[in-house]
């Protein structure tokens, strides 16, 4: 599994599908585990929500620079 391709996967469906993105917030390892269809131990599927937390953090804070540094 590829896990980097799994965790754009995630961060995609929790930007562009509300329901599953209140399921992640919820409860992100059943909501992770619904993904990606494999039984994972918990710490692997942690790694995955942690990456995925990760990664929207930084898109958002990405979105905000960009608004800040785009103007003139």
């Amino acid at each position: 599994m590829d896990i980097k391709a799994k965790i754009e996967e995630l961060v995609s469906k929790v930007k562009n599908d509300k329901d599953f993105a209140e399921k992640f917030r919820k409860e992100p390892v059943k909501a992770v585990e619904g993904i990606i269809g494999i039984d994972l131990p918990d710490d692997q599927i942690n790694k995955i929500v942690d990456g995925v937390k990760a990664k929207i953090s930084l898109d958002s804070i990405g979105g905000k620079l960009g608004g800040i540094f785009g103007k003139k």
